[in-house]
């Protein structure tokens, strides 16, 4: 498997010294695994002046981190949904696929110490806030049927625990370094796993949706949902027991402990030893 990009396009708080505000493309690789070294993922980031934001200055700036990095990614993820058009033509344009994505927390990480760190020393800063990949919730929609009606539960794992995932029989999965986090080993991170007799075609399908994060939502009942994309938003199941309410609960609680780090995991009944799908996740600003 190739690497994957995350990539934001949007003015910064600069002023040139016709006082326009100074775009900038900045990308970085994503991390894949749980034993990924951070200072080693490709990371690229130029100035664009105000009168040259459109795709073409873009994508030309993508090849030229392609250039750099030595080889093109398989895929781009952006969050930034307002410049949706320009970033998918530009990235199309340079023979890659751009997906809307609220998986980009190696560019979140990026544009927040590039606002503390780089900008302020730039001649026309302005200040300001920093960029967020905080999204709107979307209202949250039913399960395909062919995936509906599978047995779920609760449960958590330590972070050094986690640590062994290269060692696990898994189909379809995706994680990051726990360090890269801030998540220590002895921390416990909660999690859902799905249980189904089709665990290999749900897992391929969850594959393919951009997964960000889960969240028990109690806006219309109780609710575990799957936010995925940079809209869609999945209803897992309608939580009515009083011990799984409980549960959820205690999910939410070990999330936020955990800096808003957990999993979902697909198997084929609760007696399996492997995984259809596994994925480590995060909640941003949890």
């Amino acid at each position: 498997m190739g690497s994957i990009w995350e990539l934001d396009f949007y003015s910064r708080p600069i002023l040139d010294e016709n006082q326009k505000k100074v775009w900038e493309v900045v990308i970085c690789e994503s991390p894949l695994d749980i034993r990924t070294k951070t200072d080693s993922l490709f990371r690229y980031a130029q100035y664009c002046p105000s009168t040259e934001v459109n795709s073409v200055w873009l994508r030309t700036a993508i090849q030229e981190a392609i250039s750099k990095a030595g080889e093109a990614p398989i895929k781009i993820r952006f969050f930034r949904r307002q410049m949706n058009n320009m970033i998918v033509k530009a990235c199309e344009d340079a023979g890659i696929p751009a997906l809307p994505s609220r998986r980009t927390l190696a560019l979140n990480q990026l544009l927040k110490q590039r606002m503390e760190e780089v900008y302020p020393q730039e001649p026309g800063y302005q200040g300001g806030t920093t960029p967020s990949v905080r999204l709107d919730s979307p209202l949250p929609q039913r399960l395909p049927d062919a995936l509906e009606g599978q047995q779920w539960v609760f449960v958590s794992l330590s972070a050094a625990d986690l640590a062994e995932m290269p060692e696990w029989e898994i189909g379809f999965s995706e994680a990051f370094p726990l360090d890269f986090v801030q998540v220590s080993p002895e921390t416990r991170i909660p999690g859902v796993l799905i249980f189904s007799p089709r665990a290999l075609p749900i897992a391929g399908w969850m594959s393919g949706l951009e997964l960000a994060f889960l969240r028990v939502d109690t806006s219309q009942g109780t609710r575990l949902v799957l936010e995925t994309g940079a809209t869609e938003s999945w209803i897992l199941a309608n939580i009515k027991n009083p011990t799984t309410l409980q549960e959820a609960r205690g999910f939410e609680e070990a999330k936020q402990k955990a800096n808003g780090v957990h999993f979902i995991g697909v198997q084929s009944n609760p007696e399996a030893e492997s995984f259809a799908g596994f994925w480590l996740l995060q909640e941003v600003g949890v």
